[in-house]
């Protein structure tokens, strides 16, 4: 190969490497197609009724989101006992609520043995768990807990709590007291049921007429409601976290109503011991306990998240 030569296969090689390096060279799109963010996980569903025992062990049941109605429009026609002639009122406009994000909810109202575990753990020293309201009611009682109730089975709900307490107990579980709206689609369901288990009054179900003491939870498994929740008709009431203001439905929030800013008595909600059916309809709210009121029909049970974390 003379001179001529090489230099002219030379230039032709470097000619052909700088065309291959402009053909080579929108790595841009690849650097921007790796960096696109990945497809989102849905987030697991459970099915209506689905159990599970929360961190401390208490059984729970899940409640999907969804809609149903609120109150009635015909509590009056029943038959009222004498000391709830004004209460009808306070259940009308029946009203459509969404509840717009599942929850688990205790299977059972809360029992002697759960609250008292709450108790041995220090919960009435520890004041990260109270209110400031509650905590204010706790520092005045000269006996801590303060009184206790009848009925001291481990198994048998814990009775004679304020809703003070209520509140401190749900807490300490890292959950919280049930909305009213919450409490009551748990109670009835989509079908919107004038009792957890359908629309006839029937007294074998739920430990109301004729009852002289509370019974152990879930004494009455064909009570249960749409989601396998026990005894939210009869054996005790339970507190709720709302304010009674007796006109919110009135103008209650269609979706997830929190209730009232403030007020004076908390809503209660089922029926109890030695009382009467019209109290154990899931659309009753009783009407007339401050939240330091305590006796031996009241009780409760907690809502959690589903992620664990405090809702």
């Amino acid at each position: 190969m003379n001179l001529h030569t090489a230099v002219v296969t030379a230039l032709g090689l470097l000619l052909t490497a700088s065309c291959q390096t402009q053909t080579m060279s929108p790595t841009p799109a690849r650097t921007t197609e790796t960096a696109m963010p990945p497809t989102p996980t849905a987030t697991p569903q459970h099915a209506a009724g689905e159990t599970r025992p929360d961190a401390l062990g208490i059984q729970q049941v899940w409640v999907p989101a969804g809609a149903f109605l609120m109150g009635s429009n015909h509590a009056e026609e029943l038959a009222v006992p004498l000391w709830a002639t004004r209460e009808p009122s306070s259940e009308a406009p029946q009203h459509r609520v969404e509840i717009t994000s599942g929850f688990w909810l205790d299977k059972f109202e809360v029992t002697n043995a759960a609250f008292q575990a709450f108790v041995d753990a220090g919960g009435y020293t520890d004041e990260a768990v109270w209110s400031p309201e509650g905590w204010d009611w706790l520092s005045h009682q000269i006996v801590r807990p303060p009184r206790g109730c009848e009925g001291t089975a481990p198994d048998q709900p814990r009775a004679c709590i304020t809703w003070y307490e209520a509140q401190a107990y749900a807490h300490w579980r890292g959950g919280r007291l049930p909305t009213e709206a919450e409490w009551e689609y748990a109670a009835r369901g989509l079908d919107s049921l004038t009792y957890p288990w359908g629309e006839a009054w029937d007294p074998s179900l739920a430990n109301v007429v004729d009852s002289q003491a509370s019974l152990p939870v879930g004494s009455f498994p064909g009570g249960a409601s749409w989601v396998g929740a026990l005894d939210m008709s009869g054996n005790l009431m339970e507190w709720v976290g709302d304010w009674l203001d007796v006109h919110y439905y009135e103008t209650s929030p269609a979706q997830d109503p929190p209730g009232p800013d403030h007020g004076f008595r908390k809503v209660e909600k089922g029926g109890w011991w030695g009382s009467v059916p019209y109290v154990a309809r899931s659309a009753y709210r009783h009407f007339e306990d401050p939240p330091e009121y305590q006796d031996h029909h009241i009780g409760v049970r907690v809502l959690s998240s589903d992620d664990g974390t405090p809702p």
